[in-house]
C-alpha cells in the first residue's frame, strides 16, 4: 500500500496506516536521513494514544512508551555497528516482546527481525511531500 502526503496530513496517514495492520507489532522503517522516519513514528505513537512527546532514540537506542495499558517501543539502530551490539542493547528482546515496535535503520541488524515484520519505506517526493510504502 502507498500513501503520498504532506506534513500536515501525517496524522491522518498514521491512523490509516495503523488500520491497515491491526494485528502486526513489528515495523521496520527504512528511509534516507531526513526522510521523516522519526516524525512518522511520533505520529504513529500519538495515534496509538501516547500522550508524551515521542522523540528520537538515537542515543538511548530504545524509547519505551505506554498508551492504553500497552507498551510501544521506538528503536533507532543508526549508532549500532553490528548485530552483536543490537543484541547487547536489548533490541532482540524488544522485537520478540509482542509489544508494538517501530524501528529506524533496521538494516543495521536485519537478521534480528521476526519473519512477520512489516517493512515500511519512506522517501522524499519533494521538499514538502513524502511517499510511504508498506
Amino acid at each position: 500500500m502507498d500513501w503520498i502526503f504532506k506534513l500536515e496530513e501525517i496524522e491522518a496517514v498514521a491512523v490509516s496506516f495503523l488500520h491497515q495492520y491491526p494485528q502486526k507489532t513489528v515495523f521496520a522503517v527504512h528511509g534516507a536521513m531526513g526522510a521523516g522516519k522519526t516524525t512518522f513514528i511520533a505520529s504513529l505513537c500519538r495515534a496509538m494514544g501516547v500522550s508524551v512527546p515521542a522523540s528520537s532514540p538515537t542515543f538511548s537506542i530504545i524509547n519505551e512508551y505506554v498508551a492504553k495499558n500497552k507498551r510501544i517501543y521506538h528503536l533507532d539502530l543508526y549508532r549500532l555497528k553490528n548485530q552483536e551490539e543490537a543484541i547487547q542493547a536489548g533490541v532482540e528482546d524488544v522485537l520478540f516482546s509482542g509489544d508494538s515496535c517501530f524501528v529506524e535503520w533496521p538494516e543495521k541488524a536485519p537478521e534480528l527481525f521476526p519473519p512477520e515484520t512489516i517493512h515500511v519505506f519512506l522517501s522524499l517526493v519533494d521538499t514538502d511531500t513524502r511517499k510511504l510504502t508498506a
